[in-house]
């Protein structure tokens, strides 16, 4: 378990757990410490993904049949105990839904609410037609960096640091832009869905993502571009509203 996730504050006593999932090349810190934010109800479980952190020994993975099938057998018995959300951005939604998906389908288990951020739908028009920056050359990749924002450009001119994090990033988004879905012909999920993007992020299509639910489904457009939730006010934002809504599963649940 410690493995492939990492928990800050244990909370045997919390009533849902909070899984997140990682954007491309990212590692788990940044979502691990929401454990220390959010109240004790609320259980945070950060995903750690191979080839980072401790696991930087570790091969990449090349699909995300490995990611799916290496998370929901670390997580299933944890998962039965009690509700349980999920978050991802960006990357990190495709592998939260991805998760999702195979939790529903093969084991029956499903979130009550799953939040998608900064991504279109993997089976929309929009995301089949974007163009493939894994196989870009570091020097074209660190410009397209540059365009989206939220590397620090500090990070960007440091070759040695570069070195360290540009595989980790190419080799996820290698991942996502190779994973096909189709789109549902009939909603996989009951729990509500809700979609934050950045208000000057590259345009997504967030509504293609409707679909996936016949509870309810949210838009949240927030200040920032493609990395609007590191931004503090932003984030107190977010997670105010997870507490909310899992505040409210969690009155359900009982």
């Amino acid at each position: 378990m410690e493995k492939v996730i990492s928990c800050f504050q244990k909370k045997p006593d919390a009533v849902s757990r909070l899984i997140c999932f990682p954007w491309a090349g990212g590692g788990s810190m940044h979502y691990a410490r929401w454990g220390n934010v959010l109240n004790s109800d609320i259980e945070v479980f950060a995903v750690k993904l191979p080839g980072r952190e401790s696991r930087a020994k570790e091969p990449f993975y090349e699909n995300m049949q490995q990611i799916v099938d290496e998370v929901v057998s670390v997580l299933l018995p944890v998962l039965k105990e009690k509700q349980f959300a999920l978050f991802g951005h960006s990357f990190g939604a495709f592998t939260s839904f991805a998760v999702a998906d195979a939790l529903k389908r093969l084991h029956n288990l499903e979130p009550v609410h799953i939040f998608l951020s900064g991504a279109s739908a993997p089976y929309s028009d929009m995301r089949i037609n974007a163009p493939k920056r894994s196989d870009l050359s570091d020097d074209d990749f660190v410009k397209w960096l540059s365009l989206i924002g939220g590397t620090p450009p500090e990070l960007l001119s440091n070759p040695e640091v570069l070195k360290l994090f540009l595989p980790a990033l190419k080799a996820d988004l290698h991942v996502v832009e190779n994973y096909r879905c189709n789109k549902p012909d009939n909603p996989s999920f009951s729990c509500p869905v809700t979609c934050f993007d950045g208000k000057d992020d590259l345009p997504h299509d967030l509504q293609a993502w409707k679909s996936i639910t016949s509870g309810d489904f949210t838009v949240r457009i927030l200040g920032g571009s493609h990395f609007y939730l590191k931004e503090s006010v932003n984030e107190k934002i977010i997670l105010d509203y997870i507490t909310k809504h899992l505040e409210t599963s969690q009155m359900d649940y009982l």
